[in-house]
């Protein structure tokens, strides 16, 4: 009898045991849970109040400076337009091409609205967004130079914005055939002055911003010459990496300026009448 209620008293011991680990994992997850939830980045530029939008005011028609001085462009009225459906103010904060992942990473701005192709080596380094934007790119040339297509680079002093997509293509052919010269420059209107001075034979730019500076007539003697065999430069919004609350807000943020026409606007607006690029890419998902 003694034995039988030692057993008795060791089971009921065992399952009180057992009752109190459950009680305490059920405690634990009940704790992890509820705990403290921590704000992204799209929650802290709510409650600031302020979008910090770096966008590159040397590329027009996406970014440039009117008569007063102000930024404007399709990249400006685009940071607005992000602004406005988040409920916060709109700060441009100017950066070149170079800068725009360094005002990323120091933390000097949230967002970059500044036509930024999306490489896979930048994605390294950065969360993108679905395109809001493609270009196709045209070569320009100093007047004095002849040329009547873009195979006649080949062999030519060329140059380009360091790190763009056009530096990187022009670096390639010149790698690939093996005679000329590139020379980086640290923003496109440095380029487009090198161009205009003579010191540049040619150079590759978006359709767009050649367009733009020949019919500025702040660049004498350039001239567009011929369309250049790249693929479409597809360009993304981007901010930090691991931001996906964010980047998944800008992602619906697009695809509702394009369905809802502002897309379109915009394009009219900035670039000109007819249709704008084709966001999508046959066959594939995003």
């Amino acid at each position: 009898m003694e034995s039988s209620h030692m057993d008795s008293n060791t089971r009921q011991g065992e399952e009180k045991d057992m009752k109190i680990s459950t009680l305490t994992i059920a405690a634990v997850s009940a704790t992890a849970l509820t705990g403290p939830a921590f704000a992204d980045k799209l929650d802290d530029i709510i409650a600031s109040g302020t979008l910090r939008c770096a966008v590159v005011l040397d590329f027009p028609p996406m970014g440039s400076r009117d008569e007063n001085n102000e930024p404007q462009g399709f990249d400006v009225d685009y940071c607005n337009d992000l602004a406005a459906a988040l409920g916060v103010e709109a700060e441009v904060v100017e950066t070149t091409f170079p800068e725009r992942i360094p005002a990323l990473v120091s933390g000097q701005v949230d967002v970059a609205v500044a036509s930024t192709s999306d490489t896979l080596e930048r994605a390294k380094t950065v969360g993108f967004t679905i395109p809001y934007y493609a270009f196709e790119n045209a070569v320009v040339a100093n007047e004095g130079v002849e040329m009547s297509s873009w195979e006649d680079l080949q062999g030519k002093t060329v140059g380009a914005t360091a790190g763009t997509y056009e530096a990187i293509w022009l670096e390639g052919k010149i790698d690939e055939w093996g005679e000329g010269e590139f020379r980086p420059y640290q923003n496109q209107a440095d380029v487009f002055l090198a161009l205009s001075q003579g010191q540049l034979d040619a150079t590759v730019s978006t359709v767009e911003v050649a367009e733009a500076n020949v019919a500025s007539g702040n660049y004498d003697g350039i001239k567009i010459v011929d369309k250049a065999p790249m693929v479409p430069d597809y360009v993304g919004l981007i901010t930090l990496r691991g931001e996906y609350g964010l980047i998944d807000y800008m992602n619906l943020f697009i695809n509702q300026q394009v369905r809802t026409g502002r897309y379109a606007e915009l394009y009219e607006k900035w670039v000109g009448e007819g249709e704008p690029a084709d966001l999508t890419i046959q066959g594939v998902y995003r």
